[in-house]
């Protein structure tokens, strides 16, 4: 009888364990789902939640936020460390335990019992809140600046690719209206340093 663990056995699953690298020199690309990939940021106020998440960690850390895009059930934001924080998961933990907070808030003063039992998970003996997919994401660090242009660009055209709109300029929820040069981005990017 073969084990969970057993390589041999089909449903077999290797979870990965997330690897970062806290190289003051890297940006980082980072990628973090809503729990079960529900579509939660679907609406104007809970991407909001996000983009006040992403200005409060840049305060608080003097973080460099290079693009983002806020889809209806991930985020992907392009950001370097620098300044008051030199571990990425202490930035990850900022960008989503508000957002997690502000929606369990929400659901609470809407008593809004559906949502929040789909997004309470069992955790040994204890019930736990879990707007995002637990974990800490998908962290790629980007080593070579000539990379940072590709990767914008990839982040900015994943509202297109999914069909959501013609042209990243017309979801209003990333950072490519800003580098286009439009007065009404949501929410201003740093320069590559």
């Amino acid at each position: 009888m073969s084990r969970a663990g057993d390589p041999e056995r089909k449903d077999w699953i290797k979870f990965k364990t997330r690897k970062a690298w806290n190289d003051p020199t890297h940006a980082h690309f980072l990628t973090y789902s809503c729990h079960k990939q529900y579509k939660l940021l679907a609406r104007d106020r809970s991407r909001q939640w996000v983009i006040d998440a992403m200005a409060a960690a840049r305060n608080r850390f003097g973080l460099h936020l290079y693009a983002y895009v806020i889809m209806p059930e991930h985020v992907h934001v392009a950001l370097l460390l620098r300044g008051r924080v030199d571990r990425i998961e202490h930035v990850v933990a900022a960008l989503k335990r508000p957002v997690s907070a502000r929606a369990k808030r929400h659901l609470i003063d809407r008593k809004n019992d559906s949502w929040l039992k789909r997004l309470t998970v069992r955790e040994g003996r204890r019930e736990k809140f879990r707007f995002w997919q637990a974990g800490g994401g998908y962290d790629r660090n980007v080593r070579h600046e000539k990379s940072l242009p590709e990767m914008v660009d990839y982040i900015h055209a994943n509202p297109v690719r999914r069909g959501l709109v013609e042209h990243p300029l017309d979801w209003r929820w990333s950072s490519a209206r800003f580098w286009d040069g439009c007065g009404d981005a949501i929410l201003k990017m740093d320069d590559w340093v």
